[in-house]
């Protein structure tokens, strides 16, 4: 799939501001995983506010994607600096949007391949889980480590979720690799 048109449509702080009028592809993942990265290597453009503070998303974005899908960019979880009232809030959010956007597709959930998964991690993939909402999970930042060990992180992180290391793709913003999977992926949601 090629990307032809990226723009930014809007930020909203309630599930009833949802637009809804196309499918909806999201990321989520703890602050400083690389969300914001991701989406812009995706689209070959800088349209995600990047920055080396953890937790700077903190409503859910909204991009229109060749006129025709959204990719919807949560807020981080675990940034703790933010204050528990604010880390309740974004977990609020994020959990309405999960529950009740009516266009959501699948949920692309980051996790950092240098790190172990944290319990909000495991929880996140618990509640995909649970709520039979389809997901894939994506390591960032492969970059960061030799390829000769991405196998063992992955593995390590599989092990910490306890599912296989098939279920998660590798990922990096600055070598793309993991970029052409992730879109098609989108394709064949795309394509039911």
């Amino acid at each position: 799939m090629k990307i032809s048109s990226a723009k930014f449509v809007t930020s909203v702080a309630k599930v009833s501001n949802i637009p809804n009028d196309y499918k909806e592809f999201a990321f989520v993942g703890r602050s400083n995983v690389g969300k914001s990265s991701l989406i812009n290597s995706l689209l070959s453009q800088k349209l995600a506010r990047t920055s080396t503070t953890p937790g700077r998303t903190r409503l859910i974005n909204f991009f229109l994607i060749n006129n025709a899908f959204y990719f919807v960019d949560l807020p981080g979880y675990g940034f703790h600096s933010a204050g528990k009232q604010n880390e309740n809030l974004w977990a609020t959010l994020i959990e309405n949007y999960l529950k009740y956007s009516k266009a959501l597709e699948r949920v692309f959930m980051l996790v950092d391949i240098r790190h172990a998964p944290t319990s909000q991690d495991k929880q996140m993939l618990y509640y995909l889980t649970y709520s039979g909402i389809p997901f894939t999970i994506i390591a960032t930042k492969a970059d960061k480590v030799a390829k000769s060990k991405v196998k063992n992180y992955i593995k390590k992180i599989a092990d910490e979720f306890c599912i296989t290391s098939a279920s998660i793709l590798p990922y990096s913003s600055i070598g793309q690799q993991g970029r052409e999977e992730i879109l098609n992926i989108i394709e064949q949601h795309l394509n039911l």
